[in-house]
This record gives structure tokens, C-alpha cells and sequence, in this order.
């Protein structure tokens, strides 16, 4: 019931946003042209501010794909795109040593309630099982980035186990949403191509991992 609500105020988003979108474009306004006026707003700001919010605000919840959607065609023009990801990485590093500090000393309290609200429980896991569940984790779809990162950070997991494994599978998915987004804001076939090709081969090699995982038993 909990996750209908949530899913029907993000549906409800959806459609708020879609409604303005048409009202603005009936009346002559160009969103193509104000994007374009935003990036390059931001992108005057500089990368360390966008990669500063990166690795801290989806700690409180903000999308990561906000992020690695927009900071190909921000950055990749002035920075390259190599240095891009690099900076990528490290933010999305950063992230989940922040979450997982958060989430296994300093707000425990809080981030177990709201976990128990939304359906979720706090796993139990034994040494051996501790690398199965971070893979587990990782790549069973529906669950959002920040609260993979606090449910596996309340379980205790060592924190070798949960960066290697975490930052690996999410660096992997970000890699390719910027890559099909760099392409996309800039009408790169070849581009959207390979990113696309990207994200296949991660859902075919995530499907492969959660099955192995779960044949496991590792609790989830």
C-alpha cells in the first residue's frame, strides 16, 4: 500500500509535468532553446559545485540518474568525456561512503523507520553471505539507489565489501547513462547506440547475477 502512494505521487508528478510542458509549448515557448540556456548556466558555475551535489544529494534522496543523465552535456564539451567519468566515479564514491556512515552510525534511528514504513527489512546476515547480499542488493530492480545504500549500510556490512561491490555495479550504470545522455543531448546516433548496447549488457549481466545470487538463499 505504502509503495502504491509513492508510486502514485511520482505518477501524479509525471503528469503535472507533462500538463506544463504542453501549456508552455501551445503558447510558443521552446524548450529545446531553454535547456540549452540552463545547461549552459550551469555549466558556467563549474564541475566541482555539480559534482559536489552529486556525491552528496542523492544521500537525501535526489535521483543519481538526474546526475549521470545531465553531466555529459554539461562538462564532456569543456572537460572530455574520460575525465567526466573519472569525476563521476569519484562522486558516486564519495556517496556511498557518506550513505553508509549515515546509515550505520549517525542516523540509524531515523533511516529504520523509514525503511520499515516503506516495506523493507532490516536483513540479518550472516559473514559468509555478506558479499551475496551487496550483489543481491545491487541489481534487483525497483529498489531506489539511496536506500540500497542505507539498508546495506544497517545490515553492517564490511565496508570493503559493500564499496567494492557498490561502486563497481553503480559506476558500471552510470558509465552508460552518460554516455547515452552526452548522446542524446547532442543527436549522436553512434552514441545513443552504445549506450543503449551499454545498458542491455548490464540488464542481461544483473539478470545473470541475481539469479546466481539468489539460488544462494541469501536473504533479501
Amino acid at each position: 500500500m505504502r509503495w502504491v502512494l509513492v508510486g502514485a505521487v511520482a505518477a501524479g508528478g509525471v503528469v503535472v509535468l507533462g500538463a506544463a510542458l504542453w501549456w508552455l509549448r501551445s503558447r510558443g515557448y521552446d524548450a529545446r532553446q531553454a535547456l540549452d540556456t540552463l545547461l549552459a548556466n550551469v555549466r558556467e558555475l563549474g564541475p566541482w559545485p555539480f559534482f559536489t551535489l552529486m556525491a552528496v544529494m542523492p544521500a537525501v534522496g535526489a535521483p543519481i540518474s538526474i546526475f549521470t543523465l545531465t553531466v555529459g552535456p554539461l562538462f564532456a564539451p569543456v572537460l572530455g568525456m574520460p575525465l567526466v567519468l573519472g569525476l563521476a566515479f569519484l562522486s558516486i564514491g564519495v556517496n556511498l561512503m557518506l550513505t553508509y556512515v549515515l546509515a550505520r552510525w549517525l542516523l540509524r534511528p531515523w533511516v529504520e523507520r523509514v525503511c520499515s514504513w516503506l516495506g523493507f527489512r532490516i536483513p540479518d546476515v550472516a559473514e559468509a553471505d555478506h558479499r551475496s547480499l551487496v550483489i543481491l542488493v545491487r541489481v534487483t530492480p525497483g529498489t531506489p539507489f539511496v536506500l540500497q545504500n542505507y539498508l546495506l549500510g544497517m545490515a553492517r556490512i564490511p565496508v570493503a565489501s559493500y564499496f567494492t561491490i557498490s561502486w563497481v555495479i553503480a559506476s558500471l550504470y552510470a558509465c552508460a547513462f552518460i554516455i547515452f545522455g552526452d548522446a542524446v543531448a547532442h543527436g549522436k546516433g553512434k552514441g545513443v547506440l552504445i549506450g543503449l548496447s551499454l545498458l542491455v549488457a548490464l540488464t542481461v549481466g544483473v539478470n545473470f547475477l541475481r539469479k546466481k545470487t539468489q539460488r544462494n538463499n541469501v536473504p533479501a
